[in-house]
């Protein structure tokens, strides 16, 4: 089994939406190809909050990232440091806010827009800066990444979604439509980064209301769509939903990497997931 891992984080995609527009990845499941189920997002359900979440499996009330405006490195332990640390290659294409947790405060745009630095947490990076930088853009510059330096950990972070969700609110048929373009573009990369051995995860940080807003608590911010393609996952639609806190650690696992201190241990309800060896 592949321990290479391709990550796409869909900023501000609601599970709601995704079930109902991402018609090739709903296609996997339908196939037995992949898995499925819902993520209910920590808060306060915001970005940079839950990026930390994501990235390091440690609540708000622990890491100090409480808002989108904490703009400070992290001090935790992070996928990037995790893989680092175990001999790993890792590579991001994200939007600046993930190197000013991950790498440097503040965001130099010139010198930062690219980062080789394989000592440090982040050791390859793409970054942009323009909520409207195009998906398509996006995903290529992640995938360059992938073809230039063989990453064992890619994350890939798209912003195009969560931009149009404000500006139009979830019900809208734009929102709609960025979420299928997504698709679109998926579908043309999914069977290339499989051919190449990797397992490939595609989730969101938080959703979206149908006033273009997030950081509450209702359903439509929290619940967010977790897909994975992996020989290690049983291959079907759980009922599952599962807290963001385990997201990280659960990472660790496809990673095969020894997770944090401070991650959470994965219970029962979502080992039972997992294949057996």
């Amino acid at each position: 089994m592949s321990n290479k891992l391709i990550v796409v984080m869909v900023d501000g995609m609601r599970d709601d939406m995704a079930r109902d527009n991402l018609g090739y990845i709903e296609h996997l499941i339908d196939s037995g190809m992949a898995a499925r189920m819902t993520v209910r997002s920590e808060l306060p359900s915001l970005s940079r909050p839950l990026y930390e979440v994501l990235l390091t499996g440690t609540p708000s009330s622990e890491n100090g990232i409480t808002a989108n405006s904490s703009v400070r490195l992290s001090d935790q332990e992070s996928l990037f440091h995790l893989t680092r640390q175990n001999g790993l290659v890792n590579a991001t294409a994200s939007y600046y806010w993930i190197s000013e947790l991950y790498h440097r405060v503040p965001f130099d745009f010139i010198k930062e827009r690219e980062q080789r630095k394989p000592e440090n947490p982040i050791q390859y990076g793409k970054f942009y800066w323009e909520d409207g930088y195009p998906d398509s853009h996006l995903l290529m510059d992640g995938e360059i990444l992938r073809q230039q330096v063989n990453p064992d950990f890619l994350y890939i972070h798209s912003m195009n979604v969560d931009d149009t969700g404000h500006k139009c609110g979830c019900d809208s048929k734009e929102y709609r439509s960025r979420i299928l373009r997504m698709d679109n573009y998926l579908s043309e990369l999914i069977p290339v980064w499989r051919e190449n051995g990797y397992q490939i995860v595609i989730t969101a940080d938080h959703g979206m209301s149908e006033w273009g807003l997030h950081g509450g608590t209702t359903d439509g911010e929290r619940m967010v769509p977790l897909y994975i393609i992996s020989e290690k996952m049983k291959k079907c639609r759980f009922d599952t939903v599962m807290p963001q806190l385990l997201f990280a650690p659960l990472m660790c696992h496809l990673l095969n990497i020894p997770k944090s201190e401070k991650m959470q241990e994965l219970p029962e309800s979502v080992t039972s997931m997992l294949q057996r060896k």
